[in-house]
């Protein structure tokens, strides 16, 4: 499984073509996987609502981040065209997703409907 960018954000993981299924495969709880880039506005706007609902839900979710222009393989594959794109996955299966800077509510919605 791919390290945590830091020892205090277990919730926060960077994800690539190498790591990108082992980590869903063993991750537990909800991860929500942010296709992003780092010239994308709508991205740099839903980051931080991503992290404050990672970093507050106790473990029970993992934000994975990966980024498109480093990674066109794992973006074509998923069938993302628009960024920010969220796949919301669990026991390794992706079951739900959003696409677009959609408001807070919305995403605890789905993160709710998979808890």
């Amino acid at each position: 499984m791919s390290a945590p960018t830091d020892k205090n954000e277990s919730w926060h993981i960077e994800l690539d073509e190498r790591n990108f299924d082992e980590t869903l495969a063993v991750s537990e709880g909800v991860v929500m996987v942010d296709f992003w880039a780092a010239w994308c506005g709508p991205c740099r706007v839903v980051a931080p609502v991503l992290e404050d609902l990672a970093r507050s839900s106790g473990g029970k979710v993992t934000l994975a981040k990966v980024n498109v222009d480093d990674n066109p393989a794992l973006a074509a594959r998923y069938g993302i065209r628009s960024i920010p794109t969220i796949l919301f996955v669990k026991d390794g299966k992706v079951r739900d997703q959003v696409i677009g800077a959609v408001p807070k509510p919305q995403i605890q919605a789905k993160l709710a409907a998979l808890a």
